[in-house]
């Protein structure tokens, strides 16, 4: 039977590590998370939220899923935007999706079955609410293109939630954001979709 002993002898050289530039660490890790920062992100293993930004653990308080789909119907999600405002009193939600997304490519392609082909139907309801945005692209620039609509539509589903709704009209200090990443050289881009309870006041 494999075990992957492997990963339990790397842990414990992390935790050592860790332990001689910081003996203090972990105590103080385990007293409490008081976060600032949802991040909703993509499941790709390629982006970790936490050094993505270059924050330690206990920072960023973290959900993912494929394509960074946020959908009322999703508990999970819902869930954790509700323990990150209620509970966490997070002062920031970010959406942050990335280019190349297997999740998006594969619903642009629509060769998807099962379970994976339900969730990424989400995906297709961006691509039909923005046809005249993507009309005309093909190939890299499609894909790079509904990337960036997922995240702005992702954010709107965010600010429709009711855990964020109530927070405004409690009047939290709450914004939320919608940027994107890019795997070729590391960098985070925002897209401009920042939310706020002033900005829905306005709109």
């Amino acid at each position: 039977m494999n075990t992957l002993e492997y990963l339990f002898e790397r842990n414990k050289e992390w935790a050592a590590s860790v332990n001689e530039s910081d003996p203090d660490f972990f105590t103080r890790l385990s007293k409490q998370q008081a976060p600032e920062y949802l991040w909703i992100g993509c499941s790709d293993s390629r982006v970790p939220a936490n050094q993505i930004v270059s924050l330690p653990p206990g920072e960023v308080f973290v959900h993912r899923n494929i394509a960074n789909i946020v959908v009322q119907t999703d508990i999970n999600c819902l869930s954790v935007i509700q323990f990150a405002v209620e509970v966490l009193k997070v002062k920031h939600i970010v959406v942050c999706g990335h280019y190349g997304c297997g999740g998006i490519k594969a619903a642009i392609e629509d060769e998807t079955d099962g379970v994976l082909e339900n969730w990424l139907h989400h995906v297709k309801d961006v691509m039909r609410f923005n046809a005249a945005k993507l009309e005309g692209l093909t190939g890299q620039e499609e894909l790079d293109m509904l990337c960036e609509l997922n995240v702005i539509e992702q954010v709107m589903n965010v600010c429709k939630t009711s855990p964020v709704q109530t927070a405004w009209k409690n009047g939290a200090e709450l914004s939320v954001h919608g940027w994107i990443y890019n795997i070729e050289n590391g960098i985070l881009k925002d897209l401009g979709t920042c939310d706020s309870e002033h900005d829905q006041l306005e709109h």
